[in-house]
């Protein structure tokens, strides 16, 4: 009759464990959300989620710590990046306004 008693004492171990990869992945989970979250929220931050749509249209300049001047083109689908150089350039064109500059540094452009 021991025996019996302290056979039921242990019943309740029989049962299978969990599986201790399944906290790992739930871990990989919460992290993929939590990257793809910060993402979102740096698009926000720099207003920049119109890159993110296929029907928008816009144009950033971004200049480096060493002086250069790249300009960023998004039309549709269709991304360019261009290095602004001090090369001259010639060649036949058509004139299309006056450009201002401000006291303070803004320029303005007026159309012909």
């Amino acid at each position: 009759m021991s025996f019996l008693r302290r056979h039921r004492r242990f019943e309740k171990y029989d049962e299978p464990l969990e599986d201790p990869i399944a906290g790992v992945a739930n871990l990989f989970d919460a992290s993929v959300v939590f990257i793809v979250s910060m993402m979102v929220a740096l698009f926000m931050a720099y207003n920049m989620l119109d890159l993110m749509d296929p029907k928008s249209e816009m144009t950033i300049t971004k200049k480096t710590t060493d002086g250069r001047v790249e300009i960023i083109t998004k039309k549709g689908r269709e991304i360019k990046a261009r290095k602004v150089t001090d090369n001259h350039l010639s060649g036949e064109g058509r004139r299309l306004g006056t450009a201002y500059q401000l006291k303070d540094g803004r320029m303005i452009y007026v159309p012909e």
